[in-house]
């Protein structure tokens, strides 16, 4: 018992002293904390620079500011996605330096909110030096820099506080780092920084006071290299759309403990269907690993794991089908673009490659011609009677089956009054007689854009 008793002083005390010499000198446990976010900040903040990107948003363009971070000293940048997408011109200007530096857009990831930008540097460039996101812990103290509201090289800290997390935000799949440092208009792009003065991520949006997402620098890593390898990001696909196996649906289908993704359609050509997928199936497992998909949230960890997936790999499906077990083979395809690319014209259109997923979005049954995107209202188009999401099927009586084809279709006719342009509209097929107005009277989205 005096063992016991002498045990549990001598544990007292090695608690309590600490607290006892914190209350007498409260500012002393806080100094050296206080010096290394200093030192922190003092090295990163000349890498981080504030960036304006003039983007062109269907008939007008638009100002967007943000953030960005140099990685190299040849004057790459790192920044998001949002901030320079469809960017017409896009400035640099970094701390230190009096000029405005002008940045060509090398390449961007919508699915990762990555963009990377280059500038061409003078004299000795600040760089950032990039750590390792796989060992960031929950809990650990970070510092956000960037340049929210226009305050150029704003400091912000906090601490990570999870990992691993899902945004429901359009075709995002990143697994974010989530924190409470602060990340407002403006900061996005700029980089989150641990205390040995190491990028731990990019970040990209706040949702709400106190939570803010940030892009794992290792997934930044791995973007940044394929698009200065080839100005693209390939990901694996299979061609399903997909809910999660949640355990009403688990217990109603008599497997419980199972966990795993329901097929709801299968695209038509697609890897999936060429290995005989069929809608009802349950994904329990792929390539080797377990797919775990109980509630919406966890939709995209489906999603990368099948994008992680090299294009061309063949990989090993476990299904559930009828109540029974089985293993299928396929051979993972290339991910369509998630933007394909998008033709302005002189008319008050735009259109886009008629894609598997404009199909699926839209109900289209068309299999050939072009997807119109945008109308302009009170323009030759838009008074033709045409309407987003209708398929240019053929101009003049010249069949479309691609955006080549609707390029030369287009030039064609552009010295005519008037021109005939067969569409597809639901399960209708429709004729639009164009008609062009006198020259000064046109509405068109390239003037519109460029007043």
């Amino acid at each position: 018992m005096k063992k016991r008793i002498w045990l549990l002083g001598v544990g007292l005390f090695l608690i309590l002293s600490p607290l006892s010499a914190r209350a007498e000198n409260p500012q002393g446990d806080f100094t050296a904390l206080q010096k290394v976010i200093t030192e922190v900040s003092q090295a990163v903040q000349p890498a981080v620079v504030h960036i304006q990107a003039i983007l062109k948003q269907e008939n007008r363009k638009i100002t967007v500011v943000g953030s960005g971070v140099i990685v190299d000293p040849k004057g790459y940048i790192i920044t998001n996605d949002h901030v320079v997408s469809k960017a017409v011109k896009v400035t640099v200007t970094i701390p230190n330096f009096k000029k405005k530096f002008p940045a060509k857009v090398l390449g961007t990831d919508k699915q990762t909110d990555l963009a990377v930008i280059q500038i061409q540097p003078e004299g000795q460039m600040p760089v950032a030096q990039l750590g390792n996101s796989d060992q960031v812990q929950v809990g650990q103290w970070v510092l956000a820099i960037g340049n929210p509201y226009g305050l150029d090289g704003t400091v912000t800290l906090g601490i990570v506080s999870g990992r691993g997390r899902n945004v429901e935000n359009g075709p995002l799949i990143t697994d974010f780092l989530q924190t409470d440092a602060m990340i407002d208009f403006g900061s996005s792009g700029g980089p989150l920084v641990n205390l040995n003065k190491e990028v731990i991520g990019i970040n990209s949006m706040m949702q709400g006071r106190g939570i803010g997402f940030t892009i794992p620098v290792n997934t930044v890593l791995e973007v940044r290299d394929k698009i200065l390898a080839s100005g693209k990001i390939d990901r694996g696909w299979i061609g399903v759309t997909f809910q999660p196996l949640n355990r009403d649906l688990a217990e109603y289908f008599g497997i419980p403990s199972r966990s795993g993704v329901v097929v709801n359609a299968v695209f038509s050509g697609s890897p999936a269907e060429r290995a005989g997928l069929a809608p009802g199936d349950i994904i329990f497992e792929f390539a080797g690993s377990p797919v775990e998909c109980e509630n919406d949230e966890d939709i995209k960890n489906f999603v990368r794991m099948v994008s992680k997936t090299g294009v061309g790999k063949e990989a090993e499906v476990g299904l559930i089908r009828q109540g029974k077990e089985k293993m299928v083979k396929l051979k993972v395809g290339e991910q369509p673009e998630i933007e394909p690319e998008e033709v302005e014209t002189d008319l008050g259109f735009y259109v886009k490659p008629l894609t598997d997923l404009f199909r699926f979005q839209y109900r289209v049954e068309a299999r050939e011609g072009v997807f119109v995107s945008f109308v302009e209202s009170g323009s030759v188009a838009g008074e033709a009677g045409l309407g987003q999401a209708q398929v240019i099927l053929e101009i003049e009586g010249q069949k479309i089956k691609a955006l080549e084809d609707f390029r030369k279709a287009i030039a064609k006719v552009k010295e005519k009054e008037r021109f005939l342009v067969t569409v597809q509209d639901g399960k209708d097929t429709r004729y639009l007689l164009f008609k062009r107005r006198p020259k000064g009277r046109d509405s068109s989205v390239g003037r519109a854009a460029d007043s």
